[in-house]
Protein backbone atom coordinates (compact mmCIF):
# COMPACT_ATOMS: atom_id res chain seq x y z
CA UNK A 1 0.00 0.00 0.00
CA UNK A 2 1.71 3.50 -0.96
CA UNK A 3 0.82 7.10 0.68
CA UNK A 4 -2.09 7.56 -2.25
CA UNK A 5 -3.76 4.29 -1.22
CA UNK A 6 -3.36 4.61 2.44
CA UNK A 7 -4.52 8.03 2.50
CA UNK A 8 -7.85 6.86 0.38
CA UNK A 9 -8.20 4.45 2.82
CA UNK A 10 -8.59 6.40 5.69
CA UNK A 11 -11.04 8.94 4.17
CA UNK A 12 -12.81 6.25 2.67
CA UNK A 13 -13.37 4.57 6.16
CA UNK A 14 -13.86 7.31 8.40
CA UNK A 15 -16.09 9.40 5.41
CA UNK A 16 -14.10 12.45 6.16
CA UNK A 17 -12.36 14.69 3.74
CA UNK A 18 -9.56 15.61 5.96
CA UNK A 19 -6.77 17.82 4.92
CA UNK A 20 -2.67 16.90 4.24
CA UNK A 21 -1.50 18.15 7.35
CA UNK A 22 -4.19 15.96 9.98
CA UNK A 23 -3.95 12.74 7.85
CA UNK A 24 -0.23 12.80 7.69
CA UNK A 25 -0.24 13.30 11.28
CA UNK A 26 -2.58 10.15 12.00
CA UNK A 27 -0.02 8.42 9.72
CA UNK A 28 3.16 9.75 11.60
CA UNK A 29 1.88 8.76 15.07
CA UNK A 30 0.73 5.31 13.77
CA UNK A 31 4.19 4.62 12.17
CA UNK A 32 5.61 5.70 15.53
CA UNK A 33 3.66 3.29 17.43
CA UNK A 34 4.80 0.76 15.25
CA UNK A 35 8.43 1.55 15.49
CA UNK A 36 8.44 1.42 18.91
CA UNK A 37 6.19 -2.01 20.26
CA UNK A 38 8.20 -4.40 17.62
CA UNK A 39 11.56 -4.86 16.82
CA UNK A 40 12.11 -4.82 12.55
CA UNK A 41 15.27 -5.11 10.47
CA UNK A 42 14.20 -1.88 8.74
CA UNK A 43 14.54 -0.10 12.15
CA UNK A 44 18.09 -1.04 12.53
CA UNK A 45 21.06 0.89 10.27
CA UNK A 46 24.74 0.86 10.40
CA UNK A 47 27.45 3.94 9.87
CA UNK A 48 31.10 3.74 10.30
CA UNK A 49 33.61 6.25 11.65
CA UNK A 50 36.58 7.02 13.53
CA UNK A 51 37.89 8.18 16.84
CA UNK A 52 40.17 10.76 17.04
CA UNK A 53 43.29 10.25 19.10
CA UNK A 54 43.26 12.29 22.31
CA UNK A 55 39.12 12.95 21.93
CA UNK A 56 37.18 11.00 24.69
CA UNK A 57 33.98 11.95 22.14
CA UNK A 58 32.36 10.09 19.12
CA UNK A 59 29.59 12.10 17.22
CA UNK A 60 26.35 10.16 17.19
CA UNK A 61 24.22 10.21 13.75
CA UNK A 62 21.48 12.82 13.73
CA UNK A 63 18.96 10.19 13.17
CA UNK A 64 20.09 8.02 16.24
CA UNK A 65 17.68 6.97 19.13
CA UNK A 66 19.18 3.80 20.49
CA UNK A 67 22.10 1.98 20.51
CA UNK A 68 22.53 -2.17 19.23
CA UNK A 69 26.17 -2.37 19.68
CA UNK A 70 29.85 -0.07 18.95
CA UNK A 71 32.38 -1.79 17.92
CA UNK A 72 36.39 -0.62 17.50
CA UNK A 73 38.17 -1.81 15.13
CA UNK A 74 41.57 -2.22 16.39
CA UNK A 75 45.26 -2.29 14.56
CA UNK A 76 44.62 -6.12 13.75
CA UNK A 77 41.54 -5.45 11.96
CA UNK A 78 39.52 -7.20 15.01
CA UNK A 79 36.06 -6.21 16.21
CA UNK A 80 36.07 -5.14 20.01
CA UNK A 81 32.87 -4.65 21.26
CA UNK A 82 32.29 -1.66 23.68
CA UNK A 83 30.84 -1.93 27.11
CA UNK A 84 27.88 0.42 27.77
CA UNK A 85 28.49 1.91 31.26
CA UNK A 86 26.96 5.28 32.50
CA UNK A 87 29.14 8.70 32.49
CA UNK A 88 30.11 8.69 35.90
CA UNK A 89 31.91 5.27 35.68
CA UNK A 90 33.68 6.61 32.57
CA UNK A 91 34.79 9.74 34.26
CA UNK A 92 36.08 7.84 37.60
CA UNK A 93 38.00 4.90 35.86
CA UNK A 94 39.63 7.22 32.97
CA UNK A 95 39.82 10.68 34.79
CA UNK A 96 42.36 11.90 31.07
CA UNK A 97 44.44 13.99 33.62
CA UNK A 98 47.53 12.87 31.26
CA UNK A 99 48.01 10.95 27.79
CA UNK A 100 49.00 7.66 30.58
CA UNK A 101 45.61 7.06 30.57
CA UNK A 102 44.58 6.70 26.77
CA UNK A 103 44.30 3.37 25.28
CA UNK A 104 41.64 0.97 22.64
CA UNK A 105 38.27 2.13 24.13
CA UNK A 106 36.59 -0.31 26.52
CA UNK A 107 33.35 1.31 27.32
CA UNK A 108 30.86 3.81 26.03
CA UNK A 109 27.87 5.92 27.45
CA UNK A 110 25.79 8.26 26.09
CA UNK A 111 26.80 11.73 26.49
CA UNK A 112 24.39 14.19 25.31
CA UNK A 113 22.00 13.88 23.07
CA UNK A 114 24.89 14.44 19.80
CA UNK A 115 27.56 12.60 20.99
CA UNK A 116 29.30 8.94 22.78
CA UNK A 117 31.81 9.17 25.77
CA UNK A 118 34.39 6.67 25.05
CA UNK A 119 36.81 5.23 27.93
CA UNK A 120 39.62 5.34 27.44
CA UNK A 121 40.31 7.77 25.54
CA UNK A 122 41.19 6.82 21.99
CA UNK A 123 45.10 6.65 21.76
CA UNK A 124 44.81 6.75 17.87
CA UNK A 125 42.41 7.19 15.32
CA UNK A 126 40.45 4.14 15.45
CA UNK A 127 37.57 3.00 12.66
CA UNK A 128 34.06 2.48 14.35
CA UNK A 129 31.02 0.55 13.77
CA UNK A 130 27.57 1.52 15.00
CA UNK A 131 24.66 -0.64 15.00
CA UNK A 132 21.15 1.74 16.57
CA UNK A 133 17.66 1.97 16.43
CA UNK A 134 16.26 4.98 14.10
CA UNK A 135 12.96 5.82 12.26
CA UNK A 136 12.67 5.67 8.78
CA UNK A 137 11.52 7.98 6.84
CA UNK A 138 7.79 8.50 7.17
CA UNK A 139 5.62 7.43 4.19
CA UNK A 140 4.41 10.86 4.42
CA UNK A 141 7.82 12.00 2.69
CA UNK A 142 9.36 9.37 1.00
CA UNK A 143 9.32 10.37 -2.92
CA UNK A 144 8.28 6.90 -4.01
CA UNK A 145 5.66 7.04 -1.52
CA UNK A 146 6.36 3.41 -0.36
CA UNK A 147 8.05 1.59 2.81
CA UNK A 148 9.06 -1.10 3.89
CA UNK A 149 5.39 -1.28 6.53
CA UNK A 150 3.36 -0.14 3.84
CA UNK A 151 4.86 -2.86 1.45
CA UNK A 152 4.70 -5.46 3.85
CA UNK A 153 2.58 -5.28 6.96
CA UNK A 154 0.00 -2.78 5.74
CA UNK A 155 -2.62 -3.37 7.79
CA UNK A 156 -0.86 -2.04 10.70
CA UNK A 157 -0.57 1.35 9.44
CA UNK A 158 -4.31 1.24 8.10
CA UNK A 159 -5.43 0.51 11.55
CA UNK A 160 -2.97 2.24 13.57
CA UNK A 161 -4.03 5.37 11.68
CA UNK A 162 -7.50 4.48 11.72
CA UNK A 163 -7.37 4.88 15.33
CA UNK A 164 -5.83 8.29 15.35
CA UNK A 165 -7.89 9.53 12.99
CA UNK A 166 -11.39 7.76 15.33
CA UNK A 167 -9.55 9.60 18.52
CA UNK A 168 -9.28 12.87 16.49
CA UNK A 169 -12.84 12.32 15.20
CA UNK A 170 -14.32 11.69 18.89
CA UNK A 171 -15.75 8.81 17.31
CA UNK A 172 -17.81 6.08 18.60
CA UNK A 173 -16.64 3.98 21.23
CA UNK A 174 -17.83 0.47 19.74
CA UNK A 175 -15.99 1.36 16.14
CA UNK A 176 -12.87 2.66 18.09
CA UNK A 177 -12.67 -0.54 19.71
CA UNK A 178 -13.44 -2.84 16.65
CA UNK A 179 -10.44 -0.92 15.03
CA UNK A 180 -8.45 -1.16 18.19
CA UNK A 181 -8.99 -5.14 17.88
CA UNK A 182 -8.34 -5.09 14.42
CA UNK A 183 -4.82 -3.38 15.16
CA UNK A 184 -3.91 -5.52 17.85
CA UNK A 185 -4.49 -8.41 15.60
CA UNK A 186 -2.25 -7.20 13.03
CA UNK A 187 0.39 -6.18 15.62
CA UNK A 188 0.34 -9.21 16.92
CA UNK A 189 1.40 -10.84 13.19
CA UNK A 190 4.00 -7.95 12.76
CA UNK A 191 5.26 -9.27 16.23
CA UNK A 192 5.80 -12.72 15.41
CA UNK A 193 7.69 -11.48 12.41
CA UNK A 194 10.17 -9.08 13.81
CA UNK A 195 10.58 -10.40 17.02
CA UNK A 196 9.83 -14.46 16.11
CA UNK A 197 10.91 -15.36 12.75
CA UNK A 198 13.59 -12.46 12.18
CA UNK A 199 15.35 -14.03 15.07
CA UNK A 200 16.03 -17.56 14.59
CA UNK A 201 16.40 -20.00 11.48
CA UNK A 202 14.69 -23.74 10.71
CA UNK A 203 18.18 -24.90 10.99
CA UNK A 204 18.72 -23.94 14.89
CA UNK A 205 15.20 -23.34 15.93
CA UNK A 206 12.97 -25.87 13.88
CA UNK A 207 9.96 -24.95 12.58
CA UNK A 208 7.76 -22.92 14.31
CA UNK A 209 5.15 -25.20 15.52
CA UNK A 210 1.37 -24.53 17.07
CA UNK A 211 -0.37 -27.21 19.03
CA UNK A 212 -2.82 -28.80 18.04
CA UNK A 213 -6.42 -29.28 19.21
Amino acid sequence: MNYTQLVAEIQNYTENQFTTTVVNTFITQAEQRIYNTVQLPALRKNVTGTTTSGNKYLAMPTNWLATFSLAVINANNEYLYLLNKDVNYIRQSFPDTDSDFYGVPQYYAVFDNTSFILGPTPDANYNVELHYFYYPESITTTVSGTTWLGDNFSSTLLYGSLLEAYTYMKGEADVIANYKARYDEAMMLLKQLGDGKDRQDAYRSGQVRYPVQ
